[in-house]
């Protein structure tokens, strides 16, 4: 199961994932957007779920229908995500609505579907859980507070369920990328300034003040 798969980050793992023969559960709120993934790849192995994650009555929905045709996952990539827009800023001048927002899409939605899933995972003493975090995660980017924060709780969410279902044959990875040209940022590189900023961090070493880890993802045999 990947969430947010209808552009992306998101519709990119679920159209490999389905190039290598796995059946996918493709998650979003976009109907649109799945409908144009399900046509691009035209197979049967993808299977398009339409929710929100922060609806916990359509995420059951989802998940009952799903499972019911595609069984329960074996690997779920939390990947669904938003910078909360325009006005999520610094701490003080982002408004309390768009902090919510962000918090249940980045931190409470990654928690409310990994539980959902884990049980049956643990009854089958295998499985996979993949976070999508962010570099964000690791250093805090400048007026991209509740973002920051999120990606940071994702990546000890990711911890935890290590340290708690690791030695029941649960594998816990977060994955920290940096900025990607999706559709999420587009608004910001639509805009002079921002763009000459974000320009900018990447000339002044920003993102050089951790090195991250490339993962690479290979397929283990049951």
């Amino acid at each position: 199961m990947v969430t947010g798969a209808a552009s992306g980050i998101g519709a990119g793992l679920a159209s490999h994932f389905v190039s290598l023969g796995d059946r996918v559960i493709a998650l979003d709120m976009d109907r649109g957007g799945l409908a144009s993934l399900a046509d691009r790849l035209a197979s049967p192995n993808l299977l398009p779920a339409v929710a929100d994650v922060t609806d916990d009555a359509q995420l059951e929905r989802a998940l009952a229908e799903s499972t019911a045709r595609f069984g329960h996952p074996e690997v779920l990539v939390n990947n669904a995500g938003t910078t909360g827009g325009p006005q999520a800023t610094t701490l003080h001048e982002t408004p309390p609505d768009v902090v919510d927002r962000v918090v249940n899409v980045n931190l409470r939605a990654v928690i409310r579907l990994t539980a959902a899933v884990l049980p049956a995972m643990l009854e089958r003493r295998r499985g996979v859980i993949v976070n999508i975090a962010s570099v964000a995660g690791l250093v805090a980017f400048p007026a991209r507070a509740a973002y920051s924060i999120t990606k940071a709780a994702v990546i000890q969410v990711t911890r935890t369920i290590a340290v708690d279902y690791g030695h029941q044959g649960i594998r816990s990875i977060a994955l920290c990328p940096g900025m990607i040209d999706t559709p999420m940022i587009h608004w910001r590189l639509a805009q002079p300034t921002l763009r000459e900023e974000l320009r900018c961090r990447r000339r002044g070493g920003l993102l050089r003040q951790r090195r991250g880890q490339v993962l690479q993802w290979r397929r283990h045999p049951h």
